[in-house]
């Protein structure tokens, strides 16, 4: 990538990273309703799936290059069907018994939340395709692009999870508004990734 994308490749990342997605809302919602320490164990799942995916990217990416942007689309529909699946399971488990607290969230759901994370998912290959495959075919910089990608979204999570610990006491009152606000903001999301720009 040469030296003069490198702002629009930060911003690109910066963006991606901190919009609403699955990964942010989750580090949100866990930690207005469980507090930083189930949070942060959960984010480590969610850091060990963006750079799993991540480095999928970088391999997929590096064996079928252009191929793959006729496959875009489609993923755009599998990701807005799964952050409306998410949207529904947030509204669901706000309606349930308030004396109630379901298990705390750990490391294996943030794992699947991003194993899983369309939005991360096409945030690393359109970072690969968009801004190295387009200057040079090498694995290597491939990799350390998808190196790099590891520490936009889940450093963007923290921002929300810390967010969330320091809101935790104004909304513990107010889940059911909280929940019904995240679940709008991810089916925000589903229609951004659909519905034409």
């Amino acid at each position: 990538m040469p030296i003069s994308l490198l702002p629009s490749f930060l911003l690109y990342c910066y963006v991606g990273a901190i919009t609403p997605g699955p990964a942010n809302l989750c580090s949100l919602s866990t930690a207005l309703r469980y507090g930083k320490g189930p949070a942060l164990r959960q984010w480590r799942g969610l850091f060990a799936g963006f750079f799993t995916v991540s480095m999928a990217a970088v391999l997929i990416t590096y064996f079928l290059g252009t191929v793959l942007n006729q496959y875009v689309g489609l993923l755009s529909w599998v990701g807005a069907a799964y952050l409306l699946w998410m949207a529904w399971h947030t509204l669901r488990s706000s309606a349930g018994p308030e004396g109630r607290a379901p298990e705390a969230p750990g490391f294996l759901s943030g794992l699947l939340v991003n194993l899983t994370n369309v939005k991360v998912m096409i945030f690393c290959l359109m970072a690969l395709a968009s801004y190295v495959l387009p200057y040079t075919g090498s694995f290597w910089s491939l990799l350390a692009v998808g190196l790099f990608l590891p520490f936009t979204g889940p450093l963007a999570n923290l921002v929300w999870l810390f967010a969330g610990t320091a809101l935790q006491r104004l909304f513990a009152s107010r889940r059911r508004a909280v929940d019904i606000g995240c679940a709008a903001a991810l089916a925000l999301c589903a229609a951004s990734l659909v519905l034409p720009h």
